[in-house]
């Protein structure tokens, strides 16, 4: 709001300028006095289609492939040297999305990415998801910048952003938002940007990131400048600037009311690990594993420290973590870029439709991955969000079967494999099922043999 942006011989380049809120009105006047009078209070029309589409959270989670239990955290990076994504020397995004996906448990955390539109431009599509790619492989979202953002944001349980207007966006909806980039040169003092990067809290690119994450959603009490200054009209942008409009061209404004088009429902785009997943377990019981799984982690994470109460904690005194050992294998999807790592995973998993022509179906695409793969104890073929057919080592196929909504299947045959290596035997888990855990979810998951003939040992009963 100065001079050098709105005047042109000392006269307002605009007939009009419409602001969304009064304090903007106050700091027009105080910084460039000559146009204050084109200004107009006609609200945001951004933000009015986001508070429109609030009802329909679950439906854009869900369209973002998020499954019971899992959090959404969108990461925003404006368009900017010292922002998120910037040039301006510490380049924190591209660093920071490797350590999310490698120390976040996938099936807790789904993690997006809303990259400003010259970002795109500027670098080329290729080079940005070059750099992006290890992050890509591990189950990151890489969002439209112009159709999706919204809709990813409403979604969302945490933004990790800057000083734009995407991540002002998420606070004034409420959103628990942590500052990975946070400069105030640029933004006006006196802002309710440069406010809110004052006083947001910050992500510690130098400290563990998961334990941040869950502080920044547990302890979030929302910052009433965002709400309160985004706009004074929510709700009534369209008419004001229908209105607006049409006195400018001076012509009649139509009867009819003045309408905004409703966020679209993205694309479903479930996450796709292609990449090799360190996979920590922990059996409960003969038939339920406490399970997390990694993607590519740099180091070998910890030992999960949030079990819920069971028979588990006997040991050692009965503290978190406690119980019986945790065992840790190694999965990998079968598109793994790292041949090596696809050569040495216990289980190797697909997804695809069950009548891909391409694959066979899936008790033959098992049984040709562990001719192939010697060292593979499991293979495993997701032909539904809540189905996967998986084939043993010993000759053994099952089916399991569970909510669409659950875990990945890849993980319950996970949990499967460190049920078997304990040595639950296959009829038993047909029995009795399976029981899934993960940080914040349980799936009960049933257990069928693939041939309705075979008792769960490889023979016909």
């Amino acid at each position: 709001m100065s001079d050098a942006w709105l005047l042109v011989d000392g006269e307002p380049i605009a007939d009009a300028m419409v602001l969304s809120h009064p304090e903007q009105l106050a700091r027009l006047r105080t910084a460039c006095p000559p146009a204050a009078h084109t200004a107009v209070l006609a609200g945001d029309p951004c933000f009015d289609r986001m508070l429109d589409a609030r009802p329909y959270r679950d439906r854009f989670r869900r369209a973002l492939g998020l499954r019971d239990g899992q959090r959404l955290v969108v990461l925003n990076s404006t368009w900017n040297p010292a922002s998120l994504f910037g040039d301006g020397g510490d380049d924190l995004l591209p660093s920071l999305l490797p350590r999310l996906t490698g120390e976040l448990p996938a099936d807790d955390y789904r993690l997006a990415a809303v990259l400003h539109p010259n970002i795109w431009h500027g670098h080329g599509p290729g080079q940005v998801r070059a750099w992006l790619e290890r992050a890509r492989r591990g189950g990151l979202a890489l969002l439209d910048p112009l159709t999706d953002w919204r809709q990813a944001l409403l979604a969302a349980d945490l933004v990790i952003g800057d000083h734009g207007s995407v991540t002002y966006y998420a606070a004034a909806l409420g959103t628990p938002v942590l500052l990975g980039a946070a400069p105030l040169d640029g933004l006006d003092p006196a802002s309710p940007v440069a406010d809110f990067v004052r006083t947001a809290p910050r992500l510690d690119p130098l400290r563990p990131l998961r334990p941040q994450l869950e502080s920044a959603i547990s302890d979030h009490r929302p910052h009433p400048g965002p709400a309160e200054l985004t706009t004074s009209v929510p709700g009534k942008s369209a008419a004001l600037l229908r209105t607006l409009f049409y006195d400018l061209i001076g012509i009649p404004e139509p009867g009819t009311p003045a309408l905004l088009d409703p966020l679209p429902l993205p694309d479903h785009t479930p996450p796709r690990h292609t990449t090799s997943l360190r996979v920590l377990t922990r059996l409960l019981g003969p038939h339920e594993v406490e399970l997390r799984r990694y993607a590519e982690p740099s180091y070998e994470p910890e030992e999960p420290e949030d079990l819920p109460e069971g028979p588990a904690r006997t040991a050692r005194g009965g503290r978190p973590g406690d119980g019986e050992p945790v065992r840790a294998h190694t999965a990998a999807h079968e598109d793994t870029a790292d041949r090596e790592a696809v050569a040495a995973a216990d289980v190797i998993f697909r997804h695809g439709p069950a009548d891909d022509p391409r694959l066979g179906p899936p008790a033959a695409w098992c049984a040709e991955v562990l001719a192939r793969r010697p060292q593979c104890a499991l293979a495993v073929y997701v032909s539904a969000p809540g189905t996967c057919t998986i084939h043993t080592r010993t000759g053994v196929t099952l089916t399991l079967t569970v909510d669409a909504s659950a875990a990945d299947p890849a993980a319950h045959a996970s949990a499967l494999f460190a049920c078997l290596s304990a040595g639950t035997a296959p009829r038993s888990l047909i029995a009795n099922g399976l029981t899934v855990r993960t940080a914040r979810a349980r799936h009960r998951v049933t257990v069928a043999p693939a041939n309705p003939a075979e008792d769960g040992t490889g023979t016909a009963g």
